[in-house]
């Protein structure tokens, strides 16, 4: 069975309508127009532009969706996907894989053969070759066997898997040519005009971009910004486009929901509006190590059925997110509601009593986030109820933590893969079917190193002023086609 397609489906149905009525109405709103400077707010603060450097340090951090729009902006994969998820041309115009043969027999390996566009230059000048996206290719994969031939690359692999193509679409594997000031050159629709690491980064419009130049002159990012300074920057009117927390979303979505609006996840108030992507992040409980012993395992097992997920969203996250016992998000897999979220205290304080000795384990989290504590300390009372005992604490070194790990893609195998990897698991498979995806998800679970407990959105919210951007269901932004409304809301 094939995922890539069927699993959006959820999504884009729920989108389909606002696209033709968004199409209708656009007809009606004044014309896009060239010109202005887009200001953006985020809590990320990358010491580095390269997509490789940027994907290898932002796994199971917050702030990876924030780092995979940088990387949007300025660079270009081979294959991309549209909002159904199906693959669409990028930098390579086609691609076709064949059976590997060795001494004139097939082998069960694939050779993938994908055709470079021509035409294409670099920020710098430099044409897009064949050699340049394999050595760029090979960067980013040490492990792949990657080779230039013509106009063409090539990449063998072992084994087959239909699911792999989406890996081309991740941020890591964008088309990157190094220069030697350190700043990557790419081929987006935005170039770096002025990079301050971990500050501020300013970029402009590419005015030969392939894919045709951006309707807005330049885009200028704060990097480092907590909630809280981005919604007063926000309310003061300097910055149009900012990140929302999870808490915060429901009061600033809260007003007139125009009909144009109601399927692209998107709602409005006083000419500004709020965004959201499908549910992309998973907070989740994650312990540092494997259980010891089958005492061990019986106390995490209680641990997991007295969480109060239902009142922890309604009360701290103020309705936001999904209460999760999967690690996929049913959009995703099509099966997570046969995970049951909800809390079972007395399960809990059964698996508890078949234990003599209790430990007291140190729960970690995010001291500059004022939710995460939150979080953290209602976690421990749940845990007590059970006759569990948690301490939160903010230091690094704790027995479990609470995390939230983004989900790397809208392919569920690769998605499923990254949260083995920031766990510490192993999923011990690529691809196949839902079957399989399904048994290697309770494979993961089994190991007990994880604890779900939300599925959350990316949310951001924007000025009136900026019109026709997207935030795709996998929490990227689209602002290649954005332009701001001098006039106004």
């Amino acid at each position: 069975m094939k995922f890539f397609g069927w699993r959006w489906l959820a999504v884009s149905s729920m989108m389909a309508g606002a696209m033709l009525a968004g199409a209708l109405s656009a007809k009606a709103e004044t014309r896009p127009q060239y010109g202005g400077l887009l200001h953006v707010a985020m809590r990320a603060a990358p010491a580095t532009l390269n997509p490789v450097e940027l994907a290898g340090v932002s796994y199971g951090q917050e702030d990876a969706f924030a780092r995979r729009n940088l990387t949007m902006l300025m660079f270009d994969t081979l294959v991309t996907t549209d909002e159904s998820g199906r693959m669409q041309a990028a930098l390579a115009t086609s691609w076709q894989a064949s059976s590997r043969q060795v001494s004139g027999a097939q082998t069960g390996n694939e050779r993938w053969e994908f055709h470079i566009r021509r035409g294409v230059r670099f920020h710098d000048g430099t044409a897009l070759s064949s050699e340049i996206v394999a050595a760029s290719l090979r960067a980013a994969n040490p492990g792949w066997n990657v080779r230039a031939e013509a106009d063409s690359v090539v990449i063998e692999r072992e084994g087959r898997d239909p699911a792999w193509l989406a890996e081309l679409t991740l941020p890591r594997n964008a088309i990157v040519k190094a220069n030697p000031d350190g700043v990557p050159s790419g081929t987006g629709p935005f170039h770096v005009v002025d990079w301050q690491p971990g500050k501020k980064l300013t970029l402009a419009a590419e005015e030969n971009c392939w894919r045709g130049r951006p309707f807005l002159d330049g885009i200028e990012i704060e990097m480092g910004m907590s909630f809280r300074d981005q919604m007063t920057a926000f309310d003061l009117g300097t910055t149009e486009l900012v990140e929302v927390a999870p808490e915060q979303a429901r009061q600033l979505s809260q007003g007139r929901t125009s009909q144009n609006q109601a399927s692209q996840n998107q709602t409005s108030r006083a000419g500004r509006q709020v965004r959201y992507s499908a549910p992309v992040e998973l907070l989740a409980l994650v312990f540092t190590r494997d259980a010891a012993s089958a005492d061990e395992k019986l106390l995490r097992e209680a641990l997991a059925w007295s969480v109060e997920r239902g009142s922890i969203r309604s009360v701290l996250l103020q309705g936001a997110g999904q209460p999760a016992a999967s690690i996929l998000p049913n959009w995703m897999s099509g099966y997570g509601f046969v995970f049951s979220s909800d809390a079972d205290l007395p399960r809990a304080r059964q698996a508890r009593q078949q234990v003599r000795a209790i430990p007291t384990w140190s729960l970690g989290y995010d001291g500059d986030d004022p939710l995460d504590r939150l979080l953290a300390e209602r976690i421990a009372l749940n845990a007590k109820d059970a006759g569990l005992s948690l301490q939160p604490t903010p230091g690094a070194n704790a027995d479990l933590r609470l995390v939230r790990i983004p989900l790397a893609s809208a392919e569920p195998w690769i998605a499923l893969a990254n949260v083995a990897k920031v766990t510490g698991t192993d999923t011990g498979k690529e691809g196949g079917t839902v079957e399989e995806l399904y048994t290697a998800e309770r494979s993961l679970l089994a190991t007990q190193r994880v604890i779900p407990l939300f599925h959350l959105p990316v949310w951001y919210a924007t000025a009136g002023t900026l019109k026709r951007w997207t935030v795709r269901p996998d929490g990227s932004w689209n602002l290649a086609d954005a332009w701001l409304d001098e006039g106004g809301p």
